[in-house]
């Protein structure tokens, strides 16, 4: 599933009142991976074609990004790199 472009946002809040957090097409593949599939990182690294260290650095990348944007009111935005 194709998520660029993609945008989520606090309810009732305009978007242009918002800060954005941009989360890379990567990072959301790592969070599909490791968190909806229920992966570890080796197999979740494998399956992206990457290392285990950068799966790791990817994976806890986006989980900041994603707590930021829940619990300071952000946008999030997917985008490729």
């Amino acid at each position: 599933m194709n998520h660029l472009g993609a945008c989520f946002k606090p309810c009732a809040i305009p978007k242009d009142e918002l800060e954005t957090i941009i989360l890379y097409e990567d990072e959301m593949e790592a969070i599909r991976l490791a968190d909806l599939e229920s992966l570890y990182q080796e197999d979740s690294a494998n399956k992206m074609g990457i290392s285990r260290t950068t799966f790791a650095r990817l994976i806890q990348s986006a989980h900041k990004k994603i707590a930021d944007a829940l619990i300071n009111q952000k946008t999030i935005e997917i985008q490729k790199r």
